[in-house]
């Protein structure tokens, strides 16, 4: 797209946006075009509702045109920006890097409520990948050390840049593939691992074509990743200690039924707000 030689204007530009991401078959034309437009422009969404009529130098327009044309050809905002809001946290995100999305939370929320605050816990996050749930949990509790672990040296990059530029010192990040990197015990253990089975036909649609495919698909059925953690995390929970797995909505029968068969007691599936399965969880023996 060609930038204007005059400056334009905010609703202008949008109304361009609104036009090709219509035609290009988002989703969301409105909130992506509002996106784009506000990181170029260093300002809030709600500057860009509150002065529609304000002019845009032919450089910023420039800029905003060459992501828009990015974004019709289907790449994530996330990416296109670089951040995206998780939890209470903005978060930098790179093509190496799984996009948090708000399902997650839910994740969150059920570990925060397993521990309390003001207690010296060990926590962890497995497959840390932008840092999102660890990240979010350090934050809400500021007397647990989490042990963020990533398989990816770029993605663990980004978790700790993430962490020092929020001023999160309350985290240990470690390289290595699920539990490999942990060392001792925890209070509990998170993941949001990889669920997609490897011929899911949602990994050749929207944004999940630009993100990393081993971040999103394990095994024929989805389940390899899930089985590993299940396994291997009895041996690093403490007693009673909690583990807390993100999964699809097709999985609310095969998790849970992964960890009564491994010896976890407590076992439940928490379904997201839209009523689907998301999360399951369960206690190590006493």
């Amino acid at each position: 797209m060609t930038a204007p030689d005059a400056p334009a204007t905010l609703s202008g530009l949008l109304a361009t946006a609104l036009t090709g991401l219509t035609a290009a078959g988002s989703d969301s034309p409105r909130a992506d075009a509002e996106a784009l437009l506000a990181h170029v422009l260093a300002r809030p969404r709600s500057f860009l509702r509150a002065w529609p009529e304000a002019p845009v130098a032919p450089e910023a327009a420039a800029r905003f045109l060459t992501l828009l044309e990015r974004r019709m050809h289907g790449e994530p905002v996330a990416y296109l920006s670089g951040r995206r809001g998780f939890w209470t946290l903005e978060l930098e995100v790179t093509p190496a890097t799984l996009i948090p999305r708000p399902e997650t939370e839910l994740l969150v929320e059920l570990a925060l409520a397993r521990l309390p605050d003001g207690r010296d816990l060990r926590v962890a996050d497995l497959g840390t990948g932008s840092g999102a749930i660890a990240l979010a949990l350090a934050a809400e509790r500021p007397r647990i050390e989490v042990t963020a672990t990533d398989a990816s040296p770029a993605a663990l990059a980004i978790a700790q840049a993430n962490a020092a530029r929020l001023g999160l010192g309350n985290l240990r990040f470690a390289a290595g593939d699920w539990c490999a990197a942990l060392e001792g015990r925890y209070a509990l253990i998170a993941s949001n691992p990889p669920y997609l089975a490897e011929d899911d036909p949602h990994l050749g649609r929207g944004d999940l074509r630009f993100e990393p495919r081993r971040a999103l698909a394990a095994g024929a059925d989805g389940l390899a990743d899930l089985r590993r953690i299940v396994t291997e995390a009895r041996a690093h929970l403490e007693a009673d200690g909690w583990l807390l797995l993100e999964h699809g909505h097709d999985q609310g029968e095969a998790v849970p039924a992964l960890l009564a068969a491994a010896g976890y007691r407590a076992v439940a599936c928490v379904p997201d707000l839209g009523g689907r399965p998301r999360v399951s969880l369960a206690q190590a023996p006493a």
